[in-house]
C-alpha cells in the first residue's frame, strides 16, 4: 500500500487530460482572460509538481532538480495539500461560462480530481504505509539511480548531493511509517518479509555490485578518464557512509518495530476506516462507480468464460488429463522453458522484432522513441513481475521492457508472446511512447499513466497479437488466455481480499485453480494486491470499455469503421479516465458518420 502522495496526486491530475476531448459543437466565443487563468494554472501547476516531486521529475526527464530529494517532513506533506486546495480554490473561481466547451470539461474535470485526492487526506495511517510487495520506499532509491543521467560531470554530481540527502529522507520516512504504527495501520507479514529480501539485495559486500553503484558503471565518455576515477571514488565513499547506513536504519526498523506488528492478513476490511479507504482506492483506479459487488461478479464471469476457452486448447493437443494435470505438465515439461537467463531475454527480443513490422497494420500512426528488453536488476525478487519503464520526455532515456531473467526456470516460452505484447508493442511503450510525442497535448498529459487507461491498453492490446501474427500455436493461444483470465482473476481476487474477508490463502488457492499459475508467482500476485488495493482492478474494466467503445464504434460505422483509425482516437486522448474516453471516441464516431475526419 502507497501513501496517496506522488502517485495518488498524479492520478488526480491525469483527470485534467479532458482538455484532449474532441469538440464539434459550435462554442460562444471565450473570453480569453478567464481562458489565459485556466491555462496558467495548469502551467504553474506543473512547475509545483516539479519542485516538490523532484524525483519524479527526474524520470519523465526534468532535470532541474536533480540534486533534489523529496520533502517528506509533516510540515512539507501538509504544505503540498495546503497548495492543492489552493489551487483547488482558483479552478472554482474561473467562470465556466466564460470558457469555450472543451475548457469547461476540463476545469470541471480538473476540480473532480484535486476533490478526489483531497478526499484521502485524512486516511493518515494509510497513507503512511509506502513498503510494498514488488516496490516501494525501500527499493525507490536504487530505481531512481537507475534511471538518473551521468552523461556529463553536473549530472554525476547531482547524484552525489542525491546520495548525501538519502539519510534525512530516510529520517523523514521513518516518522511517516511510525505515525502509520501508533494508528495500526501495518502491511502484513508476508509483504514485510518481501521488503527485508529487497533491502538485503541492495547491500552486497561489494560496493561497485550495489545498485546504487550503478550510474557510476554508464559515465559518460566526454568526462575525463581520470574525472571519471575520482568520481567513482566519491561515490564508493558516498554510499559507504551515506546510503548503506541509511539503508540498514530502514531495515532495523522494519525487523524489530515494524514486522513484530504486522497483520497476519492484509485486506483493506482488517483496518480502521478501510472500507472507506478501498471504495476511494477502487474509484481511483477504475475511474468508475462499480461497487466492489459488481467488480467480483465481472471478474467471475469473465474467468468462467475464458476457462472454457482454456479447456478448449487442453483437447485440442489431445491431452491425457484434466487442467490441473494440463497446466502442470505446461509448467514443468524442460521442452517450454529457456535454458538461460540471457536466452529468456533473447526470447523476448526476438518476439518483439517479429510484432514491430506487423504493426501499420492496426495504427495509422506510430510512435518514434525506441524500447529495448533488459533483465531487471538483480536485488529484485524472482518471484517479482514483469515491467515496463516509459521513455523520457527529454527523448534522453529509450522505453524499458524489464524482464525477470532470474525467473528463467518459471517463465514458460508458451506465455512470452502475449506479455511481450502487454510491456512493448502495440502495448505500454507503444501507448506510452505516442503519448509523449503528442506535443500539442498539455504535459501533464504527456506525462502521466492513468492506471485503468494504461493497463487497459496494454491488456487490450494482448488481444491485437492474434492480427500481429501472435499465438499461431495452440501453446501460445493458451498462454494468451491464460493471461486474460489472471487479470479477471485479480477482479475477484482484490475485491475478496479487501471487501470479503478473503484469507491470503483462499485468493492464492482461487488464483491456483481458476486461472492455472504457478503457486509461487501467485503467492507474489496476493501479496502485491494487499500492498496497492484496488490497483489489479484497472486492467480487466480498462480493457473491457476499450472493447466495448470498439463494438459500438463497429455497429454504428458499418464499412466505414476503420481499426487504425479507431486505435488513433484512442492513443491520441492521452492517459485519460474511462468517461473521458469513452466522450471521445463518440464524437469521433458522430463525425465519422456525418463523414468526417
Amino acid at each position: 500500500m502507497r501513501r496517496a502522495t506522488t502517485a495518488g496526486f498524479l492520478a488526480a491530475v491525469a483527470l485534467c487530460t479532458s482538455l484532449q476531448i474532441p469538440v464539434h459543437a459550435a462554442d460562444a466565443v471565450p473570453d480569453t482572460a478567464e481562458t489565459a487563468r485556466l491555462h496558467a494554472l495548469f502551467d504553474a501547476q506543473w512547475e509545483r509538481l516539479m519542485r516538490t516531486f523532484p524525483e519524479w521529475a527526474t524520470f519523465v526527464g526534468d532535470h532541474r532538480y536533480g540534486d533534489r530529494l523529496r520533502d517528506a517532513s509533516r510540515e512539507a506533506i501538509a504544505a503540498e495539500f495546503d497548495a492543492l486546495r489552493n489551487e483547488l480554490a482558483q479552478a472554482r473561481a474561473i467562470r465556466r461560462d466564460a470558457l469555450s466547451a472543451r475548457d469547461r470539461t476540463s476545469v470541471d474535470v480538473l476540480v473532480h480530481g484535486m476533490e478526489d485526492f483531497l478526499r484521502m487526506e485524512p486516511y493518515v495511517g494509510f497513507r503512511s504505509m509506502s513498503l510494498g510487495a514488488l516496490d516501494g520506499f525501500q527499493s525507490g532509491f536504487a530505481g531512481l539511480l537507475r534511471v538518473s543521467p551521468t552523461a556529463k560531470r553536473g549530472q554525476v554530481e547531482q547524484i552525489l548531493a542525491r546520495m548525501a540527502a538519502y539519510p534525512r529522507r530516510v529520517d523523514q520516512e521513518l516518522v511517516l511509517l511510525r505515525e502509520g504504527l501508533a494508528l495500526r495501520w501495518v502491511p502484513p507479514r508476508t509483504v514485510l518479509e518481501r521488503v527485508l529480501t529487497q533491502i538485503d539485495g541492495q547491500l552486497p559486500a561489494d560496493i561497485d555490485h550495489s545498485p546504487f553503484f550503478e550510474p557510476f558503471s554508464r559515465l559518460g565518455k566526454d568526462i575525463p578518464a581520470v574525472e571519471q576515477e575520482a568520481l567513482r571514488a566519491r561515490a564508493r565513499q558516498a554510499i559507504r557512509d551515506a546510503v548503506v547506513p541509511a539503508v540498514r536504519k530502514l531495515r532495523a526498523f522494519v525487523a524489530d518495530e515494524y514486522l513484530p506488528a504486522a497483520p497476519a492478513e492484509g485486506g483493506l476490511s482488517n483496518y480502521p476506516d478501510g472500507a472507506a479507504v478501498y471504495a476511494a482506492r477502487m474509484k481511483s483506479h477504475t475511474t468508475t462507480d462499480l461497487s466492489a459487488a459488481e467488480v467480483h461478479a465481472i471478474g467471475l464471469r469473465e474467468l468462467a468464460r475464458l476457462r472454457g476457452e482454456m479447456d478448449a486448447v487442453r483437447k485440442e493437443v489431445k491431452f491425457d488429463g484434466d487442467f490441473a494435470a494440463f497446466v502442470e505438465h505446461l509448467n514443468t515439461d524442460p521442452k517450454f522453458f529457456h535454458a538461460s537467463p540471457e536466452a529468456l531475454v533473447a526470447g523476448y527480443r526476438e518476439i518483439a522484432k517479429r510484432i514491430d513490422p506487423e504493426l501499420p497494420k492496426l495504427f495509422a500512426e506510430l510512435p518514434r522513441a525506441p524500447y529495448g528488453v533488459r533483465a531487471m536488476p538483480p536485488h529484485m525478487s524472482s518471484d517479482r513481475a514483469e515491467y515496463y519503464e516509459r521513455p523520457a520526455l527529454d527523448g534522453s532515456r529509450p522505453g524499458w521492457f524489464n524482464a525477470n531473467a532470474q525467473a528463467y526456470k518459471k517463465r514458460p516460452t508458451w506465455a512470452m508472446e502475449t506479455l511481450t505484447a502487454h510491456e512493448t508493442v502495440p502495448g505500454h511503450h507503444l501507448q506510452l511512447a505516442r503519448a509523449i510525442e503528442l506535443g500539442a497535448l498539455p504535459m501533464v498529459l504527456r506525462s502521466i499513466s492513468y492506471t485503468v487507461y494504461s493497463e487497459g491498453w496494454a491488456l487490450y492490446a494482448e488481444a491485437l497479437g492474434f492480427d500481429l501474427g501472435l499465438y499461431k500455436d495452440p501453446y501460445s493461444r493458451f498462454g494468451h488466455l491464460q493471461s486474460q483470465a489472471f487479470r479477471a482473476a485479480r477482479l475477484v481476487v482484490d475485491t475478496g481480499l479487501h471487501s470479503l474477508a478473503w484469507s491470503r490463502q483462499r485468493a492464492i488457492d482461487f488464483m491456483v485453480e481458476q486461472a492455472g499459475q504457478q503457486p509461487a508467482y501467485v503467492s507474489s500476485e496476493v501479496d502485491r494486491y494487499a500492498s496497492d488495493p484496488g490497483q489489479a482492478l484497472a486492467y480487466m474494466i480498462g480493457q473491457l470499455k476499450i472493447i466495448e467503445l470498439r463494438d459500438r464504434a463497429k455497429a454504428a460505422l458499418g464499412e466505414r469503421f476503420d481499426i487504425r483509425q479507431f486505435h488513433m482516437v484512442v492513443l491520441d486522448q492521452g492517459s485519460v479516465p474511462m468517461p473521458v474516453l469513452e466522450r471521445a471516441v463518440s464524437a469521433w464516431i458522430a463525425a465519422q458518420g456525418k463523414g468526417k475526419s
